[in-house]
């Protein structure tokens, strides 16, 4: 029995020891210190590292990036390094719904998108102290998340950027991971700046719009009103263009399963940034009928 449980210590202590997870700051000033928890697969010779960069929800008001530490874990098993990043909450203490200030929503998500952008410079500049590959960088979020990933993609980074640090020339992330997240703009995925993408959305989210709806569901003379382009909305769009993107819908589900990828859903995401890399093509839309009976907009209801 003895020896049976010092071989459990064993390979455990092992499976552990096969990941390595630093905490490193990748932007500071006067007024803010901003983190990020780098998980590290097992080092191969002269192999580099693809990555996912990783923000957390919380409406931009709350969230904590060491909540996905199970998702950085599982990835860095399979290979892959994740950076989780904290990023700036301007939303905290204010109201992100529909009483609150459009132009102090969009204000959040400008910022926390240029907190990714600097993070992903941070993380380019030092790409060769950890083995990253900064040809294979992919982004991902859940709910505000997501919404930074959206933007961090799609936004023009000289026009929207917040900091003085610059990307490098034509940069791309390599493929976008989402959940329950939207873009205010559907225009701004174009068949020149399109990257793969892997979403996740509850058809009847009254939080994020599935389809094309209001932020909150919001009434149209709410002074926090804004117009959201969700998963759905998405990836029509992208059939559209003919680019490649996966859906998976939970139908009637809500803004709960806002987090389904990165904690019941990590082999899809493995699956994915497989297939990205390996160059495959696809174009598929799963749908996981939900528990939950509450109303429904009707609209989207169907789950194709």
């Amino acid at each position: 029995m003895k020896k049976i449980l010092l071989l459990f210590i064993t390979l455990l202590f092992n499976n552990i020891q096969g990941q390595e997870i630093k905490t490193m700051t990748y932007f500071q000033n006067d007024t803010i210190k901003l983190d990020l928890d780098l998980y590290l697969p097992q080092k191969k010779m002269n192999e580099k590292i693809p990555l996912i960069l990783f923000a957390f929800g919380g409406g931009f008001s709350g969230g904590e990036r060491t909540s996905e530490k199970e998702f950085g874990i599982f990835m860095a098993k399979n290979g892959y390094a994740v950076a989780s990043i904290s990023y700036s909450l301007y939303m905290r203490g204010k109201n992100f719904g529909c009483k609150g200030n459009l132009s102090e929503k969009i204000k959040a998500i400008q910022i926390g998108v240029s907190d990714m952008w600097q993070a992903t410079s941070f993380l380019i500049e030092n790409a060769n102290k950890y083995n990253l590959d900064t040809s294979k960088i992919f982004i991902s979020g859940i709910s505000a998340g997501a919404e930074i990933g959206f933007h961090a993609s799609f936004w023009d980074y000289n026009l929207m950027n917040l900091y003085k640090n610059n990307l490098p020339e034509n940069f791309k992330y390599k493929g976008l991971i989402g959940g329950s997240g939207a873009i205010m703009d559907l225009n701004l995925i174009t068949k020149e700046n399109t990257i793969p993408m892997l979403l996740s959305h509850g058809s009847n989210d009254n939080t994020v719009p599935y389809g094309t709806g209001s932020h909150h569901s919001c009434p149209t003379n709410a002074s926090g009103w804004l117009i959201l382009f969700g998963a759905y909305a998405v990836y029509n769009h992208m059939l559209n263009l003919h680019k490649d993107i996966e859906l998976i819908t939970f139908c009637s589900g809500g803004h709960e399963f806002s987090g389904y990828l990165f904690h019941q859903g990590q082999q899809y995401i493995l699956d994915f940034v497989n297939d990205v890399l390996k160059g495959k093509k696809f174009e598929s839309h799963i749908t996981i009928p939900s528990e939950k009976k509450g109303k429904n907009s009707g609209k989207y209801l169907f789950c194709e």
